[in-house]
């Protein structure tokens, strides 16, 4: 297993780094070193960064679970920045589209990008039983899919791999 240090080291883009969400880890510097880079690109970049775009961030930060706009579209109500559909939508959109937050597309929901501002392709794996997300990377044109690619003359461009299966927490639950 590979080890990196969180709070002064970007993990290694490679194919056998473990996801963050299914190891412990300090959640609390997590979520302080994604905010802070979205913050720092979205400066950079003259992205208007909105309250409800940063509570949505937020939101996805807190558990590593995928949500669905819904549930987003709840926690929002709750906290007084909106109740109707489009105020969610809108923030998932820029957030999706400036790559700070992925779409889970197997659960129809939302995680926010463990490493924005990083060129990455990335690879999920998804606990059926709690939702935990793990981001992963993959190298585009490596692996079978390169090699199906390479056969037929297809140019990879994008890779996004959706795994489902149990955590190591949900499969030490699933022991007898």
């Amino acid at each position: 297993m590979l080890e990196y240090n969180i709070a002064t080291e970007s993990p290694p883009m490679t194919k056998t780094h473990p996801g963050l969400a299914m190891q412990a880890h300090d959640h609390a510097d997590c979520v302080a070193r994604v905010l802070a880079q979205v913050e720092e690109i979205s400066a950079g970049e003259s992205l208007n960064v909105t309250p409800v775009r940063r509570r949505v961030l937020e939101l996805l930060l807190e558990s590593h679970a995928a949500l669905g706009a819904y549930d987003i579209l709840r926690r929002l109500d709750e906290d007084g920045l909106g109740s109707q559909p489009p105020v969610a939508y809108r923030a998932l959109d820029f957030l999706v589209g400036h790559g700070f937050v992925h779409k889970i597309e197997r659960l129809n929901a939302f995680v926010a990008c463990m490493h924005p501002g990083e060129g990455h392709d990335p690879v999920f794996m998804i606990c059926r039983s709690c939702r935990a997300v793990a981001e992963n990377h993959a190298v585009p044109g490596d692996g079978a899919i390169g090699e199906a690619a390479r056969e037929i003359g297809f140019a990879v461009e994008r890779v996004m791999v959706e795994v489902e299966g149990l955590c190591p927490a949900c499969q030490q639950d699933a022991r007898p």
